[in-house]
């Protein structure tokens, strides 16, 4: 839909400040608990400064910007003619990351990082961005063409190649927010209804038939999942894992699945009593018992549940303030695709701004126990470089739709 030259020729500012002070605030939130989180950790804080986990964090949120910026100065429609060589080089460091000695699991099991020394990249982060800027680039072409099922079916397979080489990771969490994304990104681009109801038929078939292989299944019928995944769903369930034990299982290895299930739930437990603990205003920054007596484990308390530390800090109040700043982020970025002058930049705003709700809505509920455990950071907040680093070139990318509105 044409946004009316009435609205595009009103006295708007060139830059939306609103987004960037919301995104400011989000940035130095996640330096403060960052560091507050890790402060329970003796091995940590002996570390020299430079080392120190929220210093790194400062350091990648500084190129993340200044690269965001520079995603800024380049005209979308220009920089998104080389969308499909982004998208095949996040191809190939999908691939390489699986390869042995290049790909490096960090004692997490999965090969999802690539370490250059210094530092580490991961590769799924980058492909999410890559997929956006690839579907935009590929979607914006003439609606008469976006009838023709090559072009759905195109669009699918461009999605399930990143899909697949992640979850081969294996990375269940980041694969997953592919779907919402593309799904989307095909709604805004016009693809006729009736593929799209066969797209969201066969979500939910595959959904129902993981969740009955997950509950019900005999071991000898089951998909092929880690371990470890299908143990976040029968905590997040409820069950007990000695009804999957396998037939003929001896006490000793009964006793060890029950051990193995009260550890799983540990972390669940944990966060969510971090969550409650806060009460309204909060314990103050740095004043968690969960994290300092290490009962919210310091392994993961930075990074996949540091809105737990944030509750348990700051009370429902700063609990409220973040997931507001969040929404107005979303906000802005709905109006920047409503105000994108072609679809082009339509897509591309769109895409990032339904990647940014899904990794929020994902981590928070996770969180709160709402939704199972899985490894998807919280944007801006959560530890790792590659996450803040491609959040804030998607967010570049999101504010230059918006400053090439009136072209």
């Amino acid at each position: 839909m044409k946004v009316p030259d009435s609205i595009l020729n009103e006295k708007q500012p060139m830059v939306d400040w609103t987004l960037l002070g919301a995104v400011a605030l989000l940035v130095l939130t996640g330096l403060a608990f960052i560091y507050s989180a890790t402060l329970g950790s003796e091995a940590l804080r002996s570390l020299p400064f430079y080392q120190q986990h929220h210093f790194k964090q400062a350091v990648w949120c500084a190129l993340g910007a200044a690269l965001g910026v520079l995603a800024c100065a380049i005209p979308y429609a220009r920089l998104l003619r080389y969308a499909l060589l982004f998208y095949w080089g996040c191809i190939l460091l999908l691939v390489l990351v699986l390869i042995p000695g290049i790909g490096t699991s960090h004692g997490w099991g999965a090969m999802r990082w690539i370490d250059f020394g210094p530092f580490q990249i991961q590769p799924s982060e980058f492909a999410k961005l890559g997929l956006i800027m690839a579907l935009a680039h590929y979607l914006s072409r003439p609606i008469e063409e976006l009838r023709q099922s090559r072009v759905f079916w195109s669009a699918l397979g461009m999605m399930g190649l990143p899909f697949i080489l992640i979850i081969r990771e294996p990375d269940l969490g980041s694969a997953l927010v592919l779907l919402p994304v593309t799904l989307a990104m095909l709604v805004v681009a016009g693809t006729p209804a009736r593929y799209l109801i066969r797209l969201g038929l066969a979500g939910l078939l595959l959904v129902s038939l993981l969740l009955v292989d997950v509950l019900f299944a005999p071991p000898n019928w089951r998909l092929k999942l880690e371990d470890y995944q299908r143990r976040r769903l029968l905590v997040f369930f409820g069950l007990d894992y000695t009804r999957f034990a396998p037939p003929h299982a001896t006490p000793a290895e009964l006793q060890r699945l029950r051990l193995q299930q009260q550890n799983d739930e540990y972390n669940v437990r944990q966060a969510l009593i971090s969550v409650g603990s806060g009460g309204l205003t909060g314990k103050g920054w740095r004043q968690g018992a969960q994290i300092a007596l290490g009962y919210l484990p310091r392994g993961v308390a930075h990074n996949d549940f540091i809105f737990s530390v944030i509750a348990e800090e700051k009370g429902f109040i700063g609990s409220a303030l973040v997931v507001g700043l969040y929404g107005l982020v979303l906000a802005c970025g709905l109006r920047m695709a409503a105000l994108a002058r072609d679809r082009l930049g339509k897509l591309l705003a769109v895409g990032i701004v339904v990647l940014l709700f899904s990794q929020v809505f994902i981590n928070i509920g996770m969180n709160i126990r709402i939704l199972p455990v899985t490894g998807v950071p919280l944007p801006l907040l959560s530890y790792g470089g590659s996450s803040v680093l491609c959040t804030l070139i998607g967010l570049g990318l999101l504010h230059n739709v918006y400053l090439h509105r009136r072209d």
